[in-house]
């Protein structure tokens, strides 16, 4: 290679062997350390065929991605894969019920704005090889911080069902009541956003920032697209964790099982304050 990407990692042989051993690596030491959430679910068979997938899903990209950059419906088709996809991902992981198409409203409603108010400014112009890797990368952001919310939150309800029925006998109503339970749980998922924003610079160098190193710009330039990434990204995904956590105190977001009890309507009547009787005078 003669490119200047090629001094970062070369394309080889000995990169394909590494590659492998260190995907085996991973899976041998899920599996040695028993990292499974459950008994019949493997974590490294997971990790075995996610590094398989990414492998054969960045080879077609590769070949996709050059007709999605020329064509305006190509680059309409891209975008909506690419949300579809995170939809659908986020879902299986938060409820793996009929409501999984639900979390395409915490990732659309961090996502578009951003990319409207981009390309209404001029910002980023309409074309594929600006808007994809851009959209792709507030996707993801969306996607992760959806996730990890929605579960955080779940699984809080889901353990401290009976503080949540406690404060519907208080008198809360059902929404108030797991709104404050699944809160502080569901705010713990902007924790690694904020975390790479502080250490930018000092602790990692970002791929935005790198890669454009690598292309042949500035370090000022660089630097400037990679704050952008950051900031529009902690923007994208504080809307993705508050629209995820509403859905969720809703019990729009929910998983079969225990936390149902807490949710339905049924029994936040049931939990409702009651007027004490009254005592007869004396």
């Amino acid at each position: 290679m003669t490119s200047s990407a090629a001094s970062l990692v070369p394309v080889n042989p000995t990169l394909g062997v590494l590659l492998a051993v260190l995907l085996l690596v991973a899976a041998a030491v899920a599996g040695w350390a028993r990292l499974d959430p459950h008994p019949y679910k493997s974590r490294a068979r997971e990790i075995l065929l996610a590094g398989f997938r990414a492998a054969v899903q960045l080879a077609l990209v590769s070949v996709v991605i050059t007709w999605a950059v020329k064509s305006v419906l190509g680059l309409l088709a891209f975008l909506a894969v690419m949300f579809a996809v995170a939809v659908r991902t986020a879902g299986r992981r938060l409820t793996g019920n009929h409501t999984w198409w639900l979390t395409a409203a915490p990732i659309s409603a961090g996502v578009i704005p951003v990319v409207v108010a981009l390309l209404a400014t001029g910002l980023v112009p309409l074309t594929g090889v600006a808007l994809i890797p851009i959209t792709g990368i507030l996707i993801g952001g969306a996607l992760t911080v959806t996730v990890l919310a929605g579960r955080r939150a779940l699984d809080e309800l889901s353990q401290r069902r009976g503080e949540v029925e406690a404060a519907m006998a208080l008198g809360f109503l059902d929404r108030d009541a797991r709104m404050e339970i699944a809160r502080p749980a569901a705010s713990e998922a902007l924790l690694p956003g904020l975390d790479q924003t502080r250490t930018v610079g000092l602790v990692t160098l970002p791929g935005a920032f790198v890669g454009m190193l690598l292309g042949g710009a500035s370090p000022l330039l660089a630097g400037v697209v990679q704050l952008f990434v950051l900031i529009a990204l902690m923007a994208v995904q504080t809307i993705a964790v508050a629209v995820t956590l509403e859905l969720v105190a809703r019990h729009r977001l929910y998983r079969p099982g225990p936390d149902t009890l807490t949710g339905s309507p049924r029994t936040a009547r049931r939990f409702r304050r009651v007027p004490a009787p009254s005592r007869p005078s004396e």
